[in-house]
C-alpha cells in the first residue's frame, strides 16, 4: 500500500520575488501560481538511475526513467546527452513504456547487456524486450524493440552476464492465470540470444533455466565478479513477513558450463546457503558485492538501524560459515527511504578505486558517507559531507558511482525538485557543487511561495514522534482577520514508508493558499531504526491513528493551526489512516479526503495481490482468526460515529487497494447522510499518473475544504458535493 502519487516527487525549480505589498485575505482563499497544471505540465518523475562505464573505464553513459503525465503516465527511458538542446534524449521506443509490474510496484524494470543491448519490461504485456542502444542519435517512430519473452511472465531486477549472455531476473508467472495470491515468484537466467517466437514454443526449460525457486518472494539477485567460481547473491523471504520484517540473503554458486546455469537439484532455495537472517526476525536487504575484494556487503537491521555489513567469503562458504561485520555502526538507517517497496533498489555502491559511498538521513538531511572498506572490521578514512557544509542536496534518492571517482545521484531539497546531479569526489574538499544533469521540473516559482518544513517533535502515547511541519507562505498575501490558518495533515502511505523533505509541490500547492500543512512519520514509519518501524505491529489503526492526532493537537497549542479547521488527507495506508482518523477519533478533524484508501480491512485481506496479501498479519493479525478485530479497526464498520465530510478519489484500475473499497465507503456515508464526493478515474491504478487526473484530484481537494470551511476558492472547480 506505498503511496505512489506524482505530486509528492514532481516539482517546479525556484527562483524570482513577488511584490513586497501583501494583501489582506483569508488563510485558504490566496492566490497562487503553483496551480495543478503548473505541477504536471512541466514535472516528469525521475528514477532508475543507472551508469555504464565503456570498456577503457574512462567514459559514462547515465540513464535514467521518466515517467511523463502528459502522455498518460507513460515510463520512458532516457540517456544524458550533452550535444542535445535540453541534455538527453530518449533511448526507448517512442510506443513503449518502460514499466513492471512485478510485486505490482516495480521497479527495476531496465537491465543493461553489453554491445549497447539492454532489456526493458513493456508495460503492456510485461514481455522482456531487448534493444540496441544507438551511439548517436535519439530513438524516432521507425526505432522498434524485440520482446524475447512470452506472455504470461513479468520480470524485474534483473542482472547480466556477459559470458552466458543471459539475464538473472525476478520472474512472477501469470501464465496459466492463477489467482493474484496464487502467482508463483523465482528467480530464472533467460538466455538473450533467443527470440519470443523460440521461447512461446519451447517447453524444455533451456530458454529460461529457474536458479532459485520454494520460497514465496525473491528479490536482488546480484553476481560476484571477482572468483573463477560464480556466485549469484540474492534476498529471499515467506508469507506472513514483508521485506522490512524478515528476510535471509542466500548464496548459490553457479555452474561452470554455460548452459547449465546450476548444478542438478540445485535449484530450490533450501539447498542455497544462507549469510544473513538466520534467526528469522532480521530484515536483509541489497545486496552488492565488492568488486575488488569478492566480500559480500548488504543492509541489515540486526542492530536497531538498518547499517551496512561485510561477509567475508570462505573458500568453501557452504560448509564454513562466513564472518560478517558492521562496516558503519550507526544508530541510523542505510538504504535510502522506505526500503523494499520496489526492486532495484540500491542505497550504497562502489567507486572504482573500492571505497564505499552510502548515505543515510538525519533531521530530514542526508548525510553523504564515504569509507574505505576494504581491509578487515569496519571502515576507515571515513568522510562525511552533507547540506549544512556543502552544496549537495538535502536528500538524496540513491547514489550509483561512475568512472574514477565520478559520482551520480538523484536528490533534491525543500525549495528544489528532484534532480540527477554528477559530483566527482575529487573536488568534494574543495567544495565544488555537483553538476545538474537533469532536473523534473522545466518550471520556475517565485521563492516568496515556498513554504520550508521544519522537523517537529511532539509527544503521543508510545512516546515520541515526528512530522515536518509547513507555514503558509505567499509573499503576497497576510491574514490579520484570523489567528491561525486551516491545517492539513498528511498520513503517507505504506504504512512502512516515510515523508521526504525534497520540494513537493503537492505540498507547496496548499501552503502557497494559506494552508498549513503536517507531513507525518507517525510510529511505524522508516528512517528512525527498527524499533520505531515496528510500532505498528499489530497495532495499525491504533498508533498512526493517534499520532497523526497528537500532530495536529500539537500544533493547536502551538496556536499555528485553527482547531476548527483541522483536515486530514492520504493515499493507499494513509487513505486508511485517514478514515480511522475521522471515525474513531471524530473529535479532532473536521473534514478528510482518502485517495485510494482502504475503508474495509476484511475486504482487503480477502482481495488484493500476493505481496501484501499476508501484509495485514504483522499489521492487525491472521485473518480470519483475527476477524473480529478486523472489523473492530474498520471505518466502513463505524460509520455511526462518522459525523464530518469525506472526499474520496480512486483510480478504476488498482489492483492493490480495489476499487469496491471506495465505493463501498462512499455508499456507507450517502445512507447516514454525510456529505462525500466520489471521484473515480479511468485508467488509473494504485496512484494517479495521468496530468488530467492529478490536477482534478488536487483541484477537487481544495474546492471541496473551501465548501466546507467556507472561504472562497479563487478559480476552483465545480464540486459536487452529495448530502451538502
Amino acid at each position: 500500500m506505498h503511496l505512489s502519487f506524482l505530486v509528492g516527487a514532481a516539482a517546479a525549480l525556484v527562483g524570482g520575488t513577488m511584490s513586497e505589498k501583501k494583501s489582506d485575505k483569508p488563510y485558504g482563499s490566496w492566490e497562487s501560481p503553483i496551480t495543478s497544471k503548473a505541477i504536471t505540465a512541466g514535472s516528469v518523475g525521475l528514477g532508475g538511475l543507472k551508469v555504464v562505464i565503456d570498456d577503457d573505464g574512462k567514459e559514462d553513459k547515465v540513464f535514467w526513467t521518466e515517467m511523463r503525465p502528459q502522455e498518460g503516465g507513460r515510463y520512458v527511458l532516457c540517456q544524458y546527452d550533452e550535444s542535445s538542446d535540453n541534455k538527453k534524449k530518449d533511448i526507448s521506443p517512442p510506443d513503449s513504456n518502460v514499466r513492471t509490474r512485478v510485486h505490482e510496484y516495480g521497479g527495476g524494470a531496465v537491465t543493461f547487456g553489453a554491445d549497447n543491448l539492454l532489456f526493458f519490461s513493456e508495460f503492456t504485456t510485461q514481455q522482456l524486450h531487448k534493444l540496441t542502444v544507438t551511439t548517436k542519435d535519439t530513438c524516432s517512430s521507425s526505432t522498434s524493440s524485440e520482446p524475447m519473452t512470452p506472455t504470461g511472465y513479468r520480470f524485474a531486477d534483473g542482472v547480466y552476464d556477459a559470458t552466458r549472455k543471459t539475464i538473472f531476473s525476478v520472474r512472477e508467472d501469470h501464465s496459466n492465470n492463477p489467482a493474484p495470491k496464487d502467482v508463483v515468484n523465482e528467480i530464472v537466467a533467460i538466455d538473450t540470444t533467443t527470440t519470443t517466437t523460440t521461447a512461446s514454443k519451447d517447453s524444455s526449460n533451456t530458454v529460461t533455466v529457474v536458479v532459485a525457486t520454494g520460497n514465496d518472494f525473491f528479490a536482488a539477485p546480484r553476481l560476484s565478479t571477482t572468483d573463477a567460481t560464480q556466485k549469484l547473491a540474492y534476498i529471499t523471504w515467506n508469507h506472513p513477513n514483508m521485506p522490512w520484517d524478515a528476510t535471509q540473503l542466500k548464496v548459490v554458486t553457479l555452474s561452470s558450463a554455460s548452459r547449465h546455469i546450476v548444478m542438478d537439484g540445485m535449484a530450490h532455495t533450501d539447498s542455497h546457503t544462507v549469510i544473513a537472517g538466520v534467526d528469522g526476525d532480521t530484515s536483509v536487504l541489497q545486496p552488492l558485492w565488492h568488486p575488488h575484494t569478492g566480500d559480500l556487503f548488504y543492509i541489515s537491521d540486526e542492530s536497531g538501524f538498518y547499517n551496512i555489513y561485510k561477509a567475508t567469503m570462505p573458500q568453501d562458504f557452504s560448509t564454513t560459515p562466513p564472518a560478517s561485520v558492521n562496516v558503519l555502526p550507526m544508530e541510523f538507517d542505510f538504504g535510502g527511504a522506505a526500503p523494499g517497496w520496489s526492486l532495484g533498489q540500491q542505497g550504497f555502491t562502489f567507486l572504482q578505486d573500492g571505497r564505499l559511498v552510502a548515505t543515510y538521513t538525519k533531521q530530514g538531511i542526508s548525510i553523504l558517507v564515504v569509507a574505505n572498506v576494504a581491509e578487515p572490521g569496519p571502515a576507515t578514512q571515513i568522510q562525511e559531507f552533507s547540506a549544512e557544509d556543502s552544496t549537495l542536496p538535502r536528500q538524496f534518492g540513491g547514489v550509483v558511482a561512475g568512472s574514477g571517482t565520478a559520482l551520480y545521484f538523484l536528490g533534491g531539497s525543500p525549495s528544489t525538485p528532484t534532480c540527477l546531479y554528477k559530483w566527482d569526489l575529487s573536488d568534494a574538499q574543495q567544495q565544488q557543487p555537483p553538476v545538474l544533469l537533469a532536473s523534473s521540473s522545466s518550471l520556475q516559482f517565485p521563492s516568496s511561495v515556498i513554504s520550508t518544513p521544519q522537523q517537529i517533535t511532539f509527544a503521543t502515547t508510545l512516546g515520541n514522534a515526528y512530522g515536518y511541519y509547513y507555514p503558509p507562505t505567499n509573499g503576497n498575501y497576510t491574514c490579520t482577520t484570523e489567528s491561525a490558518p486551516p491545517l492539513l495533515v498528511k498520513a503517507h502511505g505504506g504504512p512502512t514508508a516515510c515523508a521526504s523533505t525534497t520540494f513537493n509541490a503537492g505540498i507547496q500547492y496548499w501552503t502557497s493558499r494559506g494552508f498549513a500543512v503536517l507531513d507525518v512519520d507517525y510510529g511505524g514509519s522508516t528512517g528512525y531504526g527498527r524499533e520505531y518501524r515496528r510500532r505498528l505491529r499489530k497495532s495499525w489503526g491504533i498508533v498512526d491513528i493517534d499520532d497523526v492526532c497528537a500532530g495536529a493537537k500539537h500544533l493547536v497549542e502551538q496556536q499555528l493551526a485553527d482547531k476548527e479547521r483541522l483536515c486530514i488527507d492520504g493515499g493507499s495506508a494513509g487513505g486508511y489512516t485517514t478514515l480511522g482518523a475521522l471515525a474513531f477519533r471524530n473529535d479532532v478533524f473536521k473534514a478528510g479526503c482518502s485517495l485510494y484508501g482502504v475503508g474495509d480491512l476484511t475486504a482487503l485481506a480477502g482481495d488484493t495481490h500476493k505481496f501484501e496479501s499476508r501484509y495485514l498479519d504483522g499489521l492487525v493479525g491472521p485473518y480470519p482468526q483475527d476477524e473480529a478485530i478486523y472489523k473492530q479497526r474498520s471505518p466502513i464498520e463505524s460509520v455511526d460515529t462518522l459525523s464530518c465530510p469525506i472526499l474520496l478519489l480512486q483510480g478504476m484500475e488498482d489492483k492493490i487497494v480495489p476499487p469496491n473499497q471506495a465505493e463501498t465507503m462512499h455508499q456507507a456515508l450517502l445512507q447516514k447522510g454525510i456529505p462525500t464526493c466520489l471521484k473515480m478515474y479511468e485508467g488509473e491504478q494504485h496512484g494517479f499518473r495521468k496530468a488530467e487526473n492529478i490536477q482534478d484530484a488536487l483541484d477537487s481537494e481544495l474546492a471541496f475544504y473551501g465548501k466546507v470551511f467556507g472561504f472562497d476558492v479563487p478559480g476552483g472547480i465545480d464540486l459536487k458535493i452529495d448530502n451538502m
